[in-house]
């Protein structure tokens, strides 16, 4: 029998600061927390994940490695961004959407539900009530920035 992988269960970062990360990510994403201790705090991610925030005594930021939150459109993109440069005074990647590094040094792109490359959303119930469909308007080998 051949293994099938519905998707991410959890997704792990390290901070050296768990309740402020808390209220970082509930700030900006509107995160749901939904228990924490020792260091530690878990946080809503859609229906069926999580983002895990660990507390460790040194942060080593990685240099690619990465995770990308979905969120419903464009003008919610805007919003993360907003607030990201606004309020928190952090500088977006120039070559993405809204590709940023949090204040630990974790890396975060953020995409919305109309990117064609995330046609295999479409079985997400979501995705099918709002009835955003795919159109190809690219042109052939230039990829649009996300």
């Amino acid at each position: 029998m051949a293994v099938h992988v519905y998707g991410v269960n959890h997704i792990a970062i390290e901070v050296d600061d768990a309740k402020k990360a808390a209220e970082f990510y509930a700030d900006v994403f509107g995160l749901e927390m939904l228990r924490g201790g020792e260091g530690a705090v878990w946080c809503k991610l859609g229906e069926h994940q999580f983002l895990a925030i660990f507390e460790v005594p040194e942060l080593r930021p990685d240099r690619v490695k990465h995770f990308g939150l979905m969120v419903r459109d464009e003008g919610q993109i805007e919003d993360v961004r907003q607030k990201l440069v606004n309020k928190y005074k952090i500088t977006l990647h120039p070559d993405f959407r809204c590709d940023f590094r949090d204040p630990w040094g974790n890396r975060i792109q953020v995409g919305d539900l109309s990117d064609e490359s995330l046609v295999w959303l479409l079985p997400y119930r979501e995705v099918q009530d709002l009835g955003i469909t795919f159109t190809s308007n690219r042109t052939a080998g230039k990829e649009k920035k996300r």
